[in-house]
């Protein structure tokens, strides 16, 4: 008798000690969990021996990525069901060598429960060592992080995937960061993928719209204006230095460690002709060295430089910009831990998204800012408009599901699907937010030279 998926539920009850919040069907037909509940589809016996060596969420992972495991119905309601026994528990130990698997095996025989559980996982799995990790994992990486090297390779890990699979996620503003809506509801995580116009990008609002919205808020805060420099350090594929340059009238600057995305903003400037306005290098934000400039943007880049090299980045951002100028960082944040030492990294983020990216909390973003000299002036928040962004970003793909996987690969947008859509769930749960601080480096006496208000960029 087919019964896999009862026992795969009872395994799981009995490893969280909590009842399982997501219907189950084995690759032997048989199904358990309950009735209405998104439904867990463990498609080949593969993926259970992935989640036993790794137990969380970088098996889980690794078994989606692979194509072993799938969601059927609402991709979001079943993340957020998820949430909270993958993401708001203690992370399970993350070695599984042999040694554990022994101590391990020691306690079984020791507790009858978990013993008969332990035989009726391995009757499950059958016999053998973890199966090797999907091809689209990043590999190990070993030395210091955060060298001009180590970057540049995790940048093309993310970047360098092919602007014809970012063009069909992105939309046709090519940008790769939060937009900002003019009505930032988003249905709750249960109540559908698709579930009414917010979902989708709401009323007149484009997903285009938004994302012009959010590039004419940055020059805004900017106060841009004809004849300024601007840096724009992590420039992606040239929306922000093209938006700064066609309505403000600047002479920019764009830096990215991405080769494919440098060749894109080049052909996009050509297009637009403003070769005579607009420079596109492939440079290290450290190896810039014709400032001073009038204005920096930065925008989804700090989360790349890691704790350790914040200030570093701070430092040379202010040594980069004139007196009175301003820098715009966009940056996600997450929130504080009683003990930051604790802090790590998602694995899933780390192998299979942003290798070395790291987060911190916007209170040290703003403290690292000041110790380097600026004077941070406004805090805006939003949140909300990140997980909006991100459904418009997974419709997009799943609209172009089969041409988005054939410029890339069947796992790699697999990878981006679950991502995008996790993090949404993760905006909306208030785990991760993003916020835009505005800095500026004061004159020698003092002056700011900005509005006693926020008026200025609000009118």
């Amino acid at each position: 008798m087919a019964d896999a998926a009862h026992r795969i539920v009872e395994l799981a009850e009995h490893a969280l000690s909590t009842p399982f919040p997501l219907r189950v069907r084995a690759w032997d037909g048989s199904e358990a969990g309950p009735t209405g509940a998104p439904v867990l589809v463990l498609a080949q016996r593969k993926a259970l021996r992935r989640v036993l060596w790794r137990p969380g969420e970088l098996g889980l992972a690794r078994a989606w990525v692979a194509g072993e495991l799938d969601i059927e119905g609402d991709l979001y309601e079943a993340l957020d069901r998820l949430a909270g026994l993958l993401w708001e528990r203690p992370e399970p130990g993350a070695s599984r060598g042999p040694a554990e698997v022994v101590r391990n095996a020691a306690a079984a025989l020791r507790d009858p429960v978990t013993y008969r559980m332990a035989r009726s996982a391995l009757a499950l799995t059958g016999p053998g060592l973890p199966p090797a990790p999907p091809p689209e994992e990043a590999r190990r990486r070993t030395g210091p992080v955060h060298t001009k090297r180590r970057d540049r390779a995790a940048i093309s890990h993310h970047y360098d995937v092919g602007n014809d699979f970012y063009a069909m996620v992105l939309g046709p503003s090519m940008v790769y960061s939060c937009a900002v809506w003019p009505d930032v509801a988003v249905p709750a995580a249960a109540s559908g993928a698709g579930a009414g116009p917010a979902a989708e990008g709401g009323g007149a609002a484009t997903l285009e719209d938004a994302q012009r919205a959010k590039l004419d808020l940055v020059c805004r805060k900017l106060q841009l204006r004809p004849g300024l420099r601007l840096l724009d350090v992590g420039c992606g594929w040239g929306s922000m230095v093209l938006h700064a340059a066609e309505h403000y009238g600047v002479r920019a600057t764009g830096i990215t460690l991405s080769g494919e995305q440098a060749g894109y903003a080049r052909k996009r400037v050509a297009d637009a002709g403003l070769t005579d306005r607009i420079d596109i290098r492939v440079q290290d934000y450290r190896d810039v060295k014709d400032g001073p400039f009038d204005a920096i943007s930065s925008i989804g880049m700090a989360e790349h430089v890691g704790s350790e090299g914040y200030l570093e980045y701070a430092r040379t951002l202010y040594a980069l910009v004139r007196p009175g100028g301003r820098l715009l960082n966009h940056q996600i944040a997450r929130r504080p831990l009683v003990d930051e030492a604790g802090y790590h990294v998602d694995e899933f983020i780390d192998r299979y998204v942003f290798p070395d990216g790291e987060l911190s909390p916007v209170g040290t973003t703003v403290a690292r800012l000041e110790e380097a000299g600026f004077e941070v002036r406004d805090v805006e928040a939003l949140r909300e408009h990140y997980a909006r962004t991100l459904r418009a970003w997974v419709a997009n793909l799943e609209d172009h599901w089969t041409a988005a996987a054939a410029a890339t690969s069947e796992g790699r947008a697999r990878v981006w699907r679950l991502y995008m859509a996790a993090s949404a769930v993760s905006f909306q749960r208030n785990r991760i937010g993003v916020n835009q601080v505005l800095a500026v480096r004061t004159g020698d006496e003092g002056d700011a030279g900005m509005p006693a208000t926020r008026t200025e960029w609000l009118s």
